[in-house]
């Protein structure tokens, strides 16, 4: 399988476990918080959405411009499976917009909006060479436009864990 269609299908699979994983979380629930200080499903989705959309963006600015030179040195990263592993706990820099907190199937709307958009995104481009564009991440290092497509579906992965942990929690 070609990278790009690795990335396209990771990131399918990661939405679909994702929304299997909400899917488990009755409607009268979303908005509840586990434990004080935890996320709600309601959260969580708002968190994806917001970090997804800001990644696009960025991808579609740094995209319209000629790749800076980055030396091999520089693009050391640490590896996706990290962020997928959920083993250090971090708190996000993103702000959680609240104005997108809204009922299940709105949001979950919002999420699959958010993910048709990036899909769009790599099916406009998929005739240019993006692996010459790179920007930092603030915990993993320099990430290429395509390595940060596989970190939205990383971080999916990582939040439908968080998911599945909510879950447990409220029942």
């Amino acid at each position: 399988m070609a990278p790009l269609e690795a990335i396209k299908a990771k990131l399918s699979g990661a939405q679909a476990a994702f929304c299997r994983a909400a899917d488990e979380i009755p409607s009268e629930k979303w908005a509840m918080q586990p434990r004080p200080e935890g996320w709600s499903a309601a959260e969580v989705v708002a968190h994806l959405v917001v970090v997804e959309r800001a990644i696009l963006g960025k991808a579609d600015s740094v995209t319209q411009k000629t790749p800076l030179p980055i030396s091999r040195l520089r693009r050391i990263h640490l590896p996706m499976w990290f962020v997928e592993a959920r083993v250090v706990r971090r708190k996000s820099p993103v702000p959680l917009d609240e104005s997108l907190l809204a009922e299940k199937e709105t949001m979950l709307a919002m999420l699959r909006c958010a993910r048709e958009r990036t899909l769009a995104f790599l099916a406009d481009t998929n005739n240019r060479d993006l692996s010459g564009y790179y920007w930092r991440h603030p915990f993993l290092g320099m990430l290429s436009t395509y390595g940060w497509m596989e970190m939205i579906a990383a971080h999916q992965i990582r939040h439908t864990k968080q998911i599945r942990e909510i879950r447990e929690k409220i029942f």
